[in-house]
């Protein structure tokens, strides 16, 4: 058996590579990174170190071209500077839609073409690392239990019942996977997880303070 895993080079993934890496073995595990147009290459980076780390063949696709027209502030196109407070704090402003770095259909155009890749080469099992917390507030729509739910049996339905998503973390906060990160010993500090891509992380974008409120939650400060 083999498994992909939906690879971002972040906290989350990285930690859904471990547990693929832990279940399957590295010779049965493929990481696929996907460029969409965003800002900077840090994550890009992080994911070819760690992928290398586990040993791990790594594919690579650009799709960014499905992004143009897009306003998402995540992406190099874009006039929109990335929000520099919570989740929380942007979904006030939004009216219950999305946040402005929510990037269109993301997961859905990613695990559908992670399940032609997985199935080209194999795998029986996809893994993302979805969580609670981007879903909640309707922040990141793509990320809920109930999308999970929907793109799972299209793909389980449409691959002939041949492959399934898995979504370990859909129930669980960011300081959870942490926890389970920490008990896999996951490299963390080769992961990258910031919107913007200077020398360091910015600290204040949303995904940089769920980050720092999960590991303090575990105890540890990053420097």
């Amino acid at each position: 058996m083999k498994a992909l895993v939906l690879f971002s080079g972040g906290v989350d993934s990285t930690t859904c590579l471990a547990i693929a890496v832990e279940k399957y073995g590295k010779n049965n595990v493929i990481a696929l990174s996907i460029s969409y147009g965003q800002k900077h290459t840090k994550e890009i980076q992080a994911a070819e170190k760690i992928a290398e780390y586990y040993g791990v063949e790594l594919k690579k696709l650009d799709l960014a071209r499905i992004f143009e027209g897009s306003d998402c502030s995540l992406l190099s196109s874009s006039s929109e500077d990335i929000p520099k407070e919570s989740y929380a704090e942007q979904l006030k402003k939004t009216d219950g839609k999305p946040v402005s770095t929510y990037v269109p259909f993301r997961n859905g155009l990613f695990l559908s073409c992670a399940a032609s890749v997985a199935l080209s080469n194999g795998c029986e099992e996809i893994y993302y690392g979805i969580h609670t917390d981007d879903a909640a507030g309707n922040a990141y729509p793509d990320c809920s239990e109930e999308f999970n739910n929907a793109i799972n049996s299209a793909i389980y339905i449409g691959s002939g019942n041949a492959l399934k998503v898995t979504a370990p973390f859909v129930n669980m906060k960011k300081a959870d996977i942490v926890a389970e990160g920490l008990r896999l010993k996951v490299p963390y500090q080769m992961t990258w997880s910031c919107y913007e891509g200077g020398e360091k992380p910015c600290g204040v974008c949303g995904t940089c303070r769920d980050r720092i409120a999960a590991f303090r939650a575990n105890g540890i400060t990053e420097e």
